[in-house]
């Protein structure tokens, strides 16, 4: 069929079919974001890129490697994301896949900021020690699956009782995915470095380690001292008031968030170690 055969619905048609294919394209990574699937997906597009280029070399032999692992990769991608391709279809079957907006996104975050700023001034007045990393863009699946799994709605309440000593959960830290307590009682890796203070005890090493190989914020209250931290991309910020904590949460929750958003605030912490 020529180009001079299609009406102006024709068009129409096509682009809002284009459309419709890139938005569940969209939502399917937006399933999959943060978690192994996204490591993954890089090592299938690596797979199509030596492959395109061993074709227009004459790389043979790399060339048919490349075509066996395509022609099986269907097989092994619905092995391999089973976890995701299930979440996906549950979500699907909840209704919620495409119902997510950015405004009940933002709300959502918004509680989350207010929740940890209740929770750790709390827990700072009373010297209860806690360890808190909220996910970003890099998955901390892996260290949820140390812990106790809760998926529960966050609260200032829910979080403060995960950390009162001698509870069950009490030890270790608590992962924030999604706007929800993922879970508790998790193990996190602890930092090498070797100019960490010696002042500094394992929440404060983990909340390094952590930061070192993911790009999570995480909160630490020291049960010593009573005061708050925050680590972000393997820097720790020390001893936090109540102000520069709120400003830091918001920068990097909220206000990183929103596409409007184009001005990137200078926040400075105490950073020691």
């Amino acid at each position: 069929m020529s180009l001079s055969n299609f009406t102006f619905l024709d068009y129409i048609v096509n682009f809002i079919d284009i459309l419709l294919v890139w938005f569940v394209i969209y939502k399917l990574l937006m399933v999959i974001r943060g978690t192994k699937a996204v490591q993954l997906l890089k090592g299938i597009f690596v797979i199509v890129v030596v492959h395109s280029l061993s074709s227009l070399i004459g790389l043979n032999t790399l060339g048919w490697l490349m075509q066996q692992a395509m022609t099986w990769g269907f097989l092994a991608i619905i092995i391999i994301f089973q976890p995701e391709l299930r979440r996906a279809l549950e979500q699907l079957g909840r209704g919620k896949l495409f119902t997510r907006g950015a405004g009940q996104e933002e709300e959502e975050q918004d509680r989350l900021v207010e929740a940890l700023i209740k929770a750790a001034s709390y827990m700072a007045k009373r010297r209860i020690g806690a360890l808190i990393s909220i996910e970003r863009e890099t998955g901390l699946n892996d260290y949820i699956e140390t812990g106790t799994p809760l998926r529960s709605e966050i609260s200032s309440e829910l979080l403060i009782n995960l950390f009162i000593p001698n509870t069950p959960l009490h030890d270790g830290a608590v992962i924030i995915q999604n706007n929800q307590v993922a879970a508790a009682a998790c193990y996190l890796p602890l930092s090498e470095s070797p100019f960490i203070s010696k002042e500094l005890g394992t929440r404060h090493r983990a909340a390094l380690g952590v930061s070192e190989v993911t790009d999570c914020i995480t909160i630490v209250v020291s049960e010593e001292t009573g005061s708050i931290s925050l680590t972000k991309n393997g820097e720790l910020h020390r001893e936090l008031d109540q102000d520069e904590f709120k400003e830091i949460l918001t920068r990097e929750l909220i206000m990183e968030n929103k596409p409007s958003s184009s001005v990137r605030w200078n926040w400075r912490g105490k950073k020691n170690g």
